[in-house]
């Protein structure tokens, strides 16, 4: 077989230029450098050092955001766009970020993000754990006063069609596995090494309930889909909620079939002020732990309810004002133990911490009826209007640092700001219901976020370069070997 002609090409491509993006040529050595430390959730903030947050937004306007943060010991954090494009032909509703590669010499780290739109795809990319050098990638100018910091490691990897509806929920349980959940009541579980589909879990379509008769919707018209799902942390369990059905169903992720449903009495619904004419269906749902046990809690409009793994509930969870609840997540009371609180992100623009503690739980009025559940403790307050924060949460992030139980927590709000706010849990623990935290820092991304996605940013490891022009070269000498053969 005729080799190709490519002397000309390596030729030219063997000529310096000067380029100031271009990272420096990696170096084989002989004496391999120490290994990199594994990056865990929490990174520790010295006195004097920074830290790199990449934050990353979805929005109803079709694009995709990367922004880095960096954030000082004591002050405000700057901010820089990583990247910004249209990645989907309609909203993004989920974003997701997979545990960092594995640690290996003279090698970089990355991380998998996958985002889900209502236009059924989800798209997947390559994002870089390390933040770019400053003396390899300079910022770039533009019209606009912001600062653009391009990080040559992120890369797009393809697509995925394995719904038929929008995609409703996307979730990493560990690297090798992405679990995604769309409108056409199905969950798919894809390997991420060859981007297979292994399983699809089909849950049952809703009969259509309290539609007025005559009805001229067409056939499948009633709502229906997967709004959330949530894994157990020994990855066998899961938990779904669905448009038009007010129930919560249980699925053993071993054998990929049901294991069983609990349906939403007319007492609970009433208990997170749900009516009579309410849809009555959950809308997010999470696992977490407390010191009576594990538990899960489920979402409502109004309202959370808490369940222990018996699915009886254990407290009900209502903000002092009403308002609707956008998200939810368990945050750790501390590094070292299993013990969580309970966040909520609500309309007017609070993240709320509760306690589910059964020794914290509020005993109902005597007016309230013998019937009634204890409500969870309100230990503190971030954002609101007392801290000038007015429109709505859609979606936050919290990230733990070794700092004496300190925490950053990115929100993303529908007007389009996203904040960073410094948090102490010692403060949260011991708030009493009033306002913890201070902001570090808000960007302005002129966009409708509707989901948000961060993480802490690792420093590279000596002897590693994060460029991607040297992956080109090597892949161009497989194949070069290859032809030959």
């Amino acid at each position: 077989m005729a080799k190709r002609k490519r002397n000309q090409n390596l030729t030219a491509a063997s000529v310096p230029v000067e380029e100031p993006i271009s990272a420096p040529k990696k170096t084989k050595t002989v004496n391999a450098p120490a290994q990199a430390k594994v990056p865990k959730a929490s990174v520790k903030l010295s006195s004097g050092k920074n830290i790199t947050i990449q934050i990353i937004t979805g929005s109803y306007d079709r694009i995709l955001h990367g922004i880095t943060a960096t954030l000082p010991a004591t002050e405000t954090a700057t901010f820089a766009d990583t990247f910004l494009f249209t990645a989907h032909t309609s909203a993004i509703r989920a974003l997701a970020l997979s545990p960092p590669s594995a640690p290996t010499p003279n090698q970089p780290q990355k991380i998998l993000l996958a985002t889900g739109s209502t236009d059924s795809r989800i798209n997947l990319y390559h994002i870089s754990a390390h933040p770019p050098r400053k003396h390899s990638v300079p910022v770039l100018p533009g019209l606009s006063s912001r600062a653009v910091v391009e990080n040559p490691a992120n890369r797009e990897l393809g697509s995925l069609m394995h719904h038929a509806a929008a995609v409703t929920g996307l979730h990493f349980p560990t690297r090798g596995k992405l679990l995604s959940s769309a409108e056409d009541c199905t969950m798919a579980v894809t390997r991420t090494r060859d981007w297979s589909l292994l399983s699809s879990i089909k849950a049952p379509v809703p009969k259509a309930q309290g539609r007025p008769s005559g009805d001229t919707a067409p056939v499948g018209g009633a709502p229906s889909g997967v709004n959330a799902f949530a894994v157990h942390p020994s990855l066998k369990l899961m938990l779904s909620v669905g448009r038009g059905e007010r129930c919560m169903r249980l699925w053993n992720l071993v054998t990929g079939k049901k294991a069983g449903v609990l349906n939403f009495s007319r007492g609970m619904l009433g208990e997170v002020h749900e009516g009579r004419f309410g849809s009555g269906e959950g809308r997010r749902v999470a696992w977490g732990n407390t010191a009576g046990g594990e538990e899960f809690a489920v979402a409502f409009e109004w309202g959370v309810l808490v369940f222990g793994m018996d699915c009886k509930v254990r407290c009900k969870v209502l903000p002092d004002r009403r308002t609707k609840i956008h998200e939810l997540r368990y945050v750790k009371r501390d590094e070292d133990g299993e013990e969580m609180v309970l966040a909520l992100s609500t309309e007017d623009g609070r993240i709320i911490f509760f306690s589910t503690d059964p020794a914290d739980l509020v005993a109902p009025a005597a007016k309230e009826g013998d019937d009634a559940l204890p409500a969870a403790k309100i230990l503190a307050q971030l954002g609101g209007k007392d801290a000038g924060v007015t429109n709505r949460i859609k979606d936050f992030a919290v990230l733990p640092l070794e700092e004496s139980g300190s925490v950053i927590i990115v929100t993303g709000s529908s007007d389009g700001a996203v904040k960073l706010w410094r948090l102490k849990m010692a403060d949260v623990l011991g708030g009493g219901g009033g306002l913890v935290g201070e902001m570090a820092g808000e960007y302005e991304t002129q966009n409708r976020v509707t989901c948000l996605v961060a993480f802490v940013m690792v420093d590279l490891p000596e002897g590693a370069t994060d460029d991607v022009l040297e992956e080109d070269d090597d892949e161009e000498e497989k194949e070069e070997s290859s032809d030959e053969e």
